[in-house]
């Protein structure tokens, strides 16, 4: 599976890939990932955020985003995360966790953050595993589509803390990345 930066040549691709998602899914994605023309404007890159897909071939099997905050939360970037229903439980969203934060930290981000639906348990698990701790719990934060209120958490990934310490025991090495 190759992960490469969304460009105007995957832009159809990645609409088809959001608009095959279950409803369920596309509850807990803020953006409107199924309108083709937002879809379209990523891949040009508007918006700030710095966006990759997981290609098997040319169709998309996973998206993953860095937005970076502005103003006084500059050194802060939020991660989007999608990985295709056929695809998870593979190692897909890892994969594309572990791209996104490496390229922050390329970026000199400081700090990630991501929105994890408490319900959904492999995410946090997947998150918590990359260096993600919990900051806060959002109760009753996000309606679903049957109109129920669901808890939201937000993890957080204080870079030079979690990747001081991988360097310590060396996981920088079974990441792959230097530190």
């Amino acid at each position: 599976m190759d992960v490469v930066e969304l460009g105007t040549a995957h832009s159809d691709a990645l609409v088809r890939f959001f608009q095959g998602l279950p409803e369920g899914d596309l509850t807990f994605i803020e953006e409107q990932v199924t309108d083709p023309d937002v879809v379209r404007s990523w891949a040009t890159g508007s918006g700030g955020a710095k966006r990759w897909v997981a290609l098997d071939g040319e169709e998309v099997a996973g998206y993953v985003a860095v937005r970076r905050l502005t103003g006084w939360s500059a050194h802060v970037g939020e991660v989007r995360l999608v990985v295709s229903p056929t695809r998870r439980g593979t190692g897909l969203g890892r994969q594309l966790a572990r791209h996104a934060l490496v390229a922050a930290v390329g970026d000199g981000l400081a700090k990630l953050v991501v929105e994890v639906v408490a319900e959904q348990g492999a995410a946090l698990a997947l998150f918590t595993d990359l260096g993600f701790t919990g900051e806060a719990l959002l109760r009753d934060q996000v309606r679903d589509r049957e109109g129920n209120l669901r808890d939201l958490m937000v993890l957080a990934h204080h870079v030079d803390d979690t990747w001081a310490g991988m360097a310590t025991v060396g996981l920088s090495d079974a990441l792959g990345e230097d530190v």
